[in-house]
This record gives C-alpha cells, structure tokens and sequence, in this order.
C-alpha cells in the first residue's frame, strides 16, 4: 500500500513540478487562507496548528531523507556532545532507550576505553543500530533497564528522550537508579516552555506534545520537582534547542 501511495504521490509531484514554484506557492498559501479564516478564530487557530503539525511531519520525513536515514537534528544542534562532554573515557556507559544508536555510537566512538551498552524494547529500531558499523566497545541488546540481569555496575546513564515517554517517571528513575547502580545520569528532554503555542495549544484542547506516545512534556519545575521526587541531584541543567538537557547526581550508593 505504502509503495502505491509513494507511486501516486511521485506522479502527481511531477505533474505540479511543471508549474512555476511560485504558482504553486500561492496555490498552497490560498488553500491555507480559506482554510484558516472564519468567523471563529478559536476553530481557525485549531485548524492552522493542525496543518503546521502535518506540514512538520513532511519536513522531518525529507530531513531523515536528507541524512540518510538520520536526522540532522543529531549534528546540528549538538546535544550528542553534551553526553560526550559529561563522560570521562573509561566510564562503563548504558544508553537507555537508546533507538537505533546514533547518541550511543558517538559515545562509543568519542571515548574509546568505554564499555557502552545500548537498550532499547523496540527491536525493529534495535536491529537498525545492531547492523550499523558500530566499534568494538560498542553493544546492543534488547531488555528491561529496570532489570539488571547481569548484575552490572554501571558508571554513567544515558536517558535521551526517554523520560516523556514513561508514565511513572519517579518510580523508573529510582529503579534504574537500584538496577545499574550509576554514579551520574545525564538526561535530555523535550521542554513544554519552548515556544509560545504550546500553552495555546492547551488551551485550544489541542495536541501540543511532539510525539504522541508523550506522557509528558515538562516545564523546568516539573522536571526538577520529578528528579527531587526520585532522590536525584541536579548538578547542571541547560535549556536549548526546546529541551532541558541536564546532569544529575545518584544518591543510591
């Protein structure tokens, strides 16, 4: 189905690519403006964000396509040197949730006297960072964080947009803090207080999560208050890019 689509969607693409770029732009502006402009401005503001939802689906798509299969948020935002930078060489490092490899594998690559793990319960991504060309120090399994069936220590956790996908956020912060037995967890996540129609979007009744298998999308005290909650220090936090990217303590030792 999803070739017929692609098939269909590529003629029609060559069609339209005949008209100039800026009928075509008007086009898609006039479409807008009559979709957009009523009596209503709550429905209208609903509408709009809607679409800008949809249009921003079409953009990460062609992004991943830009990267070849990664996107290039990866490289242009930085957030993999945070973790880097966070790391000593030689610290044994588990990368929660860790998808199909890329934070762990520059990690990996960065610190080359570090055993790194990656783990994730979603095996078709998994099978993506096991087949990739990954070095020596470098492993992928899949498991449950909060299980240590190894009974491992482990020096530094790695949670990358991890914990707005969970819904008992304290209680999966204390377990991994009891199953890997970490000195340091560095955490990153999405940040409701990045852009003004977030909150309107609340508002509106509307969905203002970036992936709608969020729990949660954090304010800075809400994320301080869950770390607390969970006995974590928060030694370093930073808001950049719509994320709170922070440096966090264990107390469980």
């Amino acid at each position: 189905m999803k070739k017929i689509i692609l098939k269909l969607i590529l003629a029609i693409n060559a069609i339209t690519n005949i008209l100039p770029r800026t009928l075509k732009s008007k086009f898609i502006f006039a479409t807008i403006i009559f979709e957009g402009y009523s009596r209503n401005p709550e429905k209208d503001l609903s509408e709009l964000l809607l679409i800008k939802d949809d249009l921003e689906k079409i953009i990460n798509n062609r992004a991943l396509a830009y990267g070849n299969g990664e996107h290039p948020k990866h490289y242009l935002t930085g957030y993999h040197d945070f973790f880097v930078n966070n790391i000593k060489d030689g610290e044994s490092v588990l990368d929660v949730g860790c998808g199909y490899g890329a934070v762990a594998r520059t990690i990996a690559i960065k610190k080359p006297n570090s055993v790194v793990e990656g783990i994730d319960n979603d095996q078709i991504r998994l099978n993506q960072a096991i087949k990739a060309n990954n070095p020596k120090n470098l492993t992928f399994s899949f498991r449950d964080a909060t299980i240590n069936e190894n009974k491992r220590e482990w020096d530094i956790v790695v949670l990358s947009n991890v914990l707005e996908h969970i819904e008992n956020r304290v209680d999966f912060l204390r377990s991994i803090q009891s199953s890997t037995l970490a000195n340091k967890i560095l955490i990153r996540v999405p940040s409701f207080e990045r852009d003004w129609q977030v909150p309107l979007r609340k508002k509106l009744g509307i969905n203002y999560f970036t992936d709608n298998d969020h729990k949660i999308e954090h304010t800075l005290s809400e994320f301080e208050k869950e770390l607390s909650l969970a006995n974590l220090e928060l030694l370093s936090t930073r808001t950049i890019w719509g994320e709170i990217w922070a440096v966090c303590r264990t107390n469980i030792k």
